[in-house]
């Protein structure tokens, strides 16, 4: 099971500069100026929450399959209008999560400026423990020059079929936990039980790793995630977290229920 299976909501953040510097880099674009300026973050399914194991995938999810390396923390009492400075006193604990995406599903949807829905609500993995704050203070590192909170000093990996593919750290969050609850608590309530996750570390899904690898060359072979794949995600002090890709029996496509084409 999850370690908070059936979580009051799911906020899922964007706390890594690297991550997105390489995305829209990849892309031929230039670094969105306002990522420093205020930290974001969208809702995703709270109810599609599973844990290790099995993660079944319809037919179009297996369009650009992938995995998103990330850290995350389970709020532990109400808040509202929290500052960054008190923000880490609502931290029940931390955990890994594994931020499932169908990218053909999520990139067709987001040129109507709204979303990510159906290439997200599949599944969000968390776990495969939760680890309370006291535990990982000897990682504890001093934020980045201009932020508040706590930051950590913890490794973060990814394995597909038992090969690395993902190596970055949890230090690497330019924007801290505390500064993305303060922005998650400002004018709404949060709850005990709420999950947040950290956003993508650098280097830490296929989207990123496929636009690099053929910026640096054409002929790079794009890689993503296949039926029976198991994919193991590892951070310092918070165990690891292993799944496998499982097919659902069906044929069934909304991809191919698209209207005008």
């Amino acid at each position: 099971m999850a370690p908070v299976p059936f979580p009051t909501s799911c906020r899922d953040g964007y706390a890594f500069r690297q991550h997105v510097a390489a995305a829209r880099r990849n892309r031929r674009v230039d670094m969105i100026p306002e990522f420093d300026q205020y930290p974001i973050f969208y809702f995703t399914n709270h109810n599609a929450i599973q844990g290790p194991g099995a993660i079944f995938c319809m037919p179009d999810h297996f369009d650009k399959l992938d995995f998103e390396l990330e850290a995350a923390v389970v709020i532990c009492k109400r808040g509202r209008n929290i500052t960054a400075a008190e923000a880490d006193d609502y931290i029940g604990g931390y955990m890994i999560m594994n931020d499932m995406s169908a990218r053909t599903l999520q990139m067709e949807e987001m040129k109507l400026n709204l979303g990510p829905a159906k290439g997200k609500d599949f599944s969000t993995v968390i776990g495969p423990m939760l680890v309370t704050p006291d535990e990982l203070e000897p990682y504890l590192i001093p934020a980045k020059e201009g932020h508040t909170g706590n930051n950590y000093n913890l490794k973060m990996k990814c394995w597909v079929n038992g090969v690395q593919v993902s190596e970055g750290n949890m230090g690497d969050m330019d924007w801290t936990f505390a500064e993305i609850i303060e922005r998650c608590a400002y004018g709404a309530d949060i709850h005990p039980g709420d999950v947040i996750g950290s956003g993508t570390v650098g280097t830490g899904c296929f989207l990123e790793l496929n636009g690099t690898g053929k910026l640096n060359d054409p002929d790079y072979k794009e890689q993503w995630l296949q039926p029976g794949d198991v994919v193991e995600m590892e951070i310092d002090g918070l165990g690891k977290l292993t799944n496998t890709i499982v097919a659902e029996e069906t044929d069934f496509s909304i991809l191919s229920l698209k209207k005008n084409i």
